[in-house]
């Protein structure tokens, strides 16, 4: 698409404010026993997102459980929500263990009119520096598309230097950096991110994830918050994010801290475990799209997101 072949410090913008990232909803039965991806669901899904306002939509994502996916049903979700999503940036996520794999998801969001690329340096085998620094300049030369850099050890086990960072950052394409949790602590992140903004061109824009440090990322300096809840609760989420883009830090981490029983269940659980519950608990998706070997929330833990849910009271 035309913004996609523009200068990087064109295209930032589309990669700024609250990018949602939705669950997978699947059809009866999940996808461990006959379900497909429920192209109808997804499509209300990120509707649904686009009317509460979020910014853009981060689709299969770790959220939408993109690993788990094969090729077909990832080239449909993503047609899908580009559609859905109408003049919404849709920014598609392309992960995958080989390049060769990711290469083949970057042509299917190519063909789907997404705005953008989530790039993952997702690993079996522990990536090297070198190796992680060749990924994405195979990718940024194979693609017209912006890319979204995506540092998240706890899922790929890589951990981002500050020399690579700044390498990968300064390759062609790429136009936004999503970042692990910063600290709690206000003078601490702000330091974190003042480092991290001078490793990156002024033309890459930094979004923060971890959703409970989502208000203080912003409020540090982050363009962006890639957000999990915002799939379920963007409306929440999207009056925390404009508190914080005005300068309200009193509003952003009071609306933040209101939701302190939703970000335990995360550090509990891990977000994608915590969200489908949630999400299956108010009926937004049914049934849970998680994949075996993982397991969905159950009996004294389920009580807990119940408990969670009624603590942060009614919701969008």
């Amino acid at each position: 698409m035309s913004t996609a072949l523009c200068g990087r410090g064109i295209v930032v913008g589309v990669f700024s404010g609250l990018s949602a990232f939705p669950l997978t909803p699947f059809t009866s039965g999940g996808p461990d026993d006959g379900g497909e991806p429920d192209l109808d669901a997804y499509s209300r899904l990120i509707a649904g997102l686009v009317a509460a306002g979020v910014d853009s939509v981060g689709a299969l994502g770790s959220t939408g459980g993109y690993p788990y996916l094969p090729r077909p049903h990832r080239r449909d979700l993503a047609r899908v929500a580009v559609r859905a999503a109408g003049s919404c940036p849709v920014i598609v996520g392309v992960g995958a263990l080989t390049t060769r794999e990711i290469l083949e998801h970057v042509a299917d969001a190519e063909d789907a009119g997404a705005a953008g690329i989530l790039v993952p340096p997702l690993g079996y085998q522990r990536l090297r520096p070198a190796e992680v620094v060749s990924l994405y300049r195979t990718v940024t030369g194979e693609t017209y598309l912006p890319v979204v850099v995506y540092d998240n050890p706890v899922t790929t086990g890589y951990t981002f230097t500050r020399e690579v960072l700044t390498e990968v950052a300064a390759l062609p394409r790429v136009v936004s950096v999503k970042i692990p949790p910063v600290t709690a602590d206000p003078d601490r992140s702000h330091e974190q991110l003042a480092d991290l903004r001078e490793a990156v061109s002024r033309y890459v824009s930094l979004g923060i994830s971890g959703d409970r440090v989502g208000a203080q990322g912003l409020l540090g300096g982050c363009d962006t918050w890639y957000s999990v809840l915002a799939g379920v609760f963007p409306r929440t989420c999207k009056a925390i994010t404009v508190a914080a883009q005005e300068g309200d830090r009193e509003r952003a981490l009071e609306l933040s801290a209101e939701l302190n029983p939703v970000w335990d269940l995360f550090d509990s659980y891990g977000s994608y475990r915590a969200v489908s519950a949630i999400a299956a608990e108010i009926g937004l998706v049914r049934p849970e799209g998680l994949h075996h070997p993982v397991l969905p929330l159950s009996g004294v833990e389920r009580d807990e997101v119940r408990t969670a849910l009624e603590a942060v009271g009614t919701r969008d």
